[in-house]
């Protein structure tokens, strides 16, 4: 009977480092919810566990800690504490900055693009995912500071990228005695898939652009007249850069485009606007612009959705008098100030 080979292991944390840093943000996914707190995995460790206390969710009064933290949901956290023997980390939510999330944002999307990649090319070519990461990943974060960057010069000169990375293998030589020998750290079959997927996954990826309204119109029939301003909104976008306008909750709108081109997105939602606000002018009705186009990140993207969503519930159950509206934000919400309440 043949020897069977073992899968290869495809499971690895992303950076060199098996624990986050002391009082870094680091990106978690809500494993589940207690009394006194919530345990989380990290995401960029492997999905080791970590812990959110009570008090460290909020500055402010908790009524429930449902409210401010869903299973399931992504978050950016703070490091409070690591425990390398427990091999547990001690988290806080409420210790993050606005500008701690934003970094922390921007750093996880690049490294779960890697991550991604990498997984895919060691299942593909069965080779081991930590075995990659210690030859190419990981000398490529030392080196460009994100291996996100390597990837994005591997795109179109992977030569003068990963020519320089090796390895050292022992062998016996002819003598028998054990030899050190120096060779690239992948073999020329793994490096070509390397190179496919990184050429293959690195293309442009469009933006999200967004602006948030309220419309009125009290006119007899002005349901239909902001309907009609509405569709000359969504007009003003192109195939390359479509307009779509999305009810919040009345009077509340969002529009919403897509776009390789940021400068390019917000001069056509500032167009649907300005379509919008000459339509429901002539009606004597009144668009005013809450948030200005601006671009989103996936997370802010997802929270709003999720507050969509919890209106529709509300507005369909009439119950208006909620205690935990006032902390998830339901109701009157401020668009701008949406992401400080969300963190805090």
């Amino acid at each position: 009977m043949g020897v069977v080979n073992a899968p290869p292991n495809l499971e690895c944390r992303m950076y060199e480092a098996k624990y986050p840093e002391v009082d870094t943000a680091v990106m978690v996914q809500v494993k589940s919810i207690g009394d006194l707190c919530a345990y989380v995995y990290l995401l960029e460790y492997n999905n080791i566990e970590g812990m959110i206390l009570l008090s460290e969710l909020s500055r402010r009064r908790i009524r429930s800690i449902n409210s401010l933290i869903k299973v399931g949901r992504t978050e950016p956290v703070m490091v409070l504490s690591v425990d390398p023997d427990k091999d547990y980390v001690n988290l806080s939510k409420r210790r993050v900055a606005e500008e701690d999330i934003l970094a922390c944002e921007d750093r996880y999307n690049k490294s779960k693009l890697v991550h991604s990649l990498m997984r895919h090319v060691a299942e593909t070519m069965a080779v081991d995912l930590e075995d990659l990461y210690i030859h190419v990943g990981w000398p490529l974060y030392r080196k460009y500071g994100h291996a996100i960057e390597a990837f994005k010069l591997i795109v179109n000169d992977p030569d003068s990228v990963l020519n320089s990375l090796n390895r050292e293998v022992k062998e016996i030589g002819p003598d028998g005695q054990e030899v050190t020998k120096v060779v690239p750290a992948m073999s020329e079959e793994v490096k070509d898939a390397f190179v496919k997927n990184i050429r293959r996954r690195m293309t442009a990826q469009p933006l999200k652009i967004r602006a948030d309204l309220e419309l009125i119109c009290f006119q007899f029939d002005g349901v239909l007249h902001i309907k009609e301003a509405m569709r000359k909104g969504e007009a003003a976008g192109n195939e390359d850069c479509p307009v779509k306008i999305t009810v919040v909750a009345p009077p509340l709108y969002v529009l919403n485009t897509q776009t390789l081109d940021k400068e390019r997105g917000i001069s056509i939602l500032n167009k649907a606007i300005a379509a919008c606000t000459e339509e429901i002018d002539r009606h004597n009705g009144k668009l005013t612009v809450k948030v200005a186009p601006r671009t989103v990140s996936e997370r802010e993207d997802k929270l709003a959705a999720e507050h969509m969503a919890q209106l529709g519930e509300n507005e369909a159950s009439g119950d208006e008098d909620s205690e935990e509206e006032e902390d998830t934000g339901m109701g009157d919400i401020d668009f701008e100030n949406l992401s400080s309440q969300i963190t805090q």
